[in-house]
């Protein structure tokens, strides 16, 4: 009778811990880390896939294309996010180290605008290139300066000084703007330099969209970049900016998708270019592909097998909830090259 006790009592145990093995089995976590262009969209995504994929659990740290970068290289995420796409050096440093290749899938398309605090001016600014770049040159100092009075005429411009606003961290952003910068005025391309990090000369800076949307916010008289929906969530200005045909255009859904699809015949196999001021009626001159950078190999099967699916899902039914965040959807001929890129990852 003793034994029998023991043994039933040591049963019970082996059972009992198989049970909690079972009840700790939940959602696999997936870390990634970068980009804050796409950050209002990926959190949605993260959120509406875990549903569809109860296996999956996502941790997101926006802290830029930069440092999304530098994590994928380090292997210390599953996946890396950037509106840069990566140099060949930092391509190279990477499939180095992770002994596999990096992946640039294209997500969705968003606008870089200049949203601006500027009390008292009742319609919309009109920027054109060469007066954005000799602001951030700081040539053009005051808001009543002749070379923005004469995009808006009538407009009630103040004899104010201009507080220019630029991102501090390592930014996708940053590389959008000044490749703008870069394609609309030598000296900027120059003395600024295209980049994710940027030499300012004038002006102060702010951690993120969200630190430059901040300051913007807080300060009267002040101008900065950032990606759309940051300024529309926050009730800012944006300008209307001149594009390769001479017209000012509103950065909308319609303006960026129209810089999108003038180019798509011309991607090449890696599925990264710049569309900075696309040629076209219409079209948004600084809008940008946004990318998510993935190991073609995952060293873990299983979170492999999750990125890969997640990815399916956001470049199909994912792209629906981009419209209500501000963002483009990729056209349908790039969106077939990106799943077909998808089906690659082993």
């Amino acid at each position: 009778m003793k034994y029998l006790t023991i043994f039933v009592l040591l049963f019970a145990f082996i059972a009992g811990s198989c049970g909690n093995k079972d009840q700790q089995k939940g959602p696999m976590q997936i870390n990634g880390a970068g980009a804050t262009f796409p950050f209002p969209l990926y959190s949605k995504w993260f959120s509406e896939y875990s549903k569809v994929n109860t296996n999956a659990k996502f941790n997101y740290q926006s802290i830029g294309s930069g440092g999304g970068i530098k994590q994928i290289t380090e292997g210390t995420v599953d996946f890396g996010a950037t509106d840069s796409p990566m140099t060949p050096e930092e391509t190279k440093n990477a499939e180095t180290k992770s002994g596999t290749r990096i992946l640039h899938i294209p997500t969705v398309l968003g606008a870089v605008v200049l949203t601006y605090n500027l009390p008292g001016l009742d319609k919309p600014l009109n920027l054109s290139g060469e007066t954005i770049a000799d602001i951030y040159l700081g040539k053009i100092k005051k808001w009543n300066d002749s070379k923005i009075a004469k995009d808006n005429e009538g407009a009630k411009l103040p004899d104010k000084d201009i507080t220019v606003v630029f991102r501090t961290d390592g930014s996708g952003t940053s590389y959008i703007f000044t490749d703008y910068l870069g394609a609309v005025s030598p000296e900027a391309k120059e003395k600024i330099g295209v980049s994710k990090t940027p030499k300012f000369d004038v002006g102060q800076g702010g951690k993120g969209n969200e630190g430059v949307t901040g300051v913007v916010k807080q300060l009267e008289y002040s101008i900065g970049y950032v990606e759309l929906i940051y300024a529309i969530q926050n009730k800012l200005n944006y300008a209307n900016v001149k594009n390769s045909e001479n017209e000012f255009i509103t950065p909308s859904l319609e303006s960026v998708t129209l810089a999108g699809g003038v180019s798509v015949s011309q991607m090449p196999e890696s599925l990264t270019m710049s569309i900075i001021n696309a040629k076209g009626k219409g079209a948004y001159p600084i809008a940008s592909y946004t990318y998510l950078l993935v190991y073609e190999k995952n060293k873990n099967e299983e979170k492999g097998k999750l990125v890969k699916s997640f990815l399916e899902w956001a470049l199909g039914d994912g792209q629906k909830f981009a419209k209500d965040l501000g963002y483009s959807p990729l056209p349908e001929e790039l969106s077939k090259k990106a799943l077909d890129k998808v089906k690659t990852l082993k």
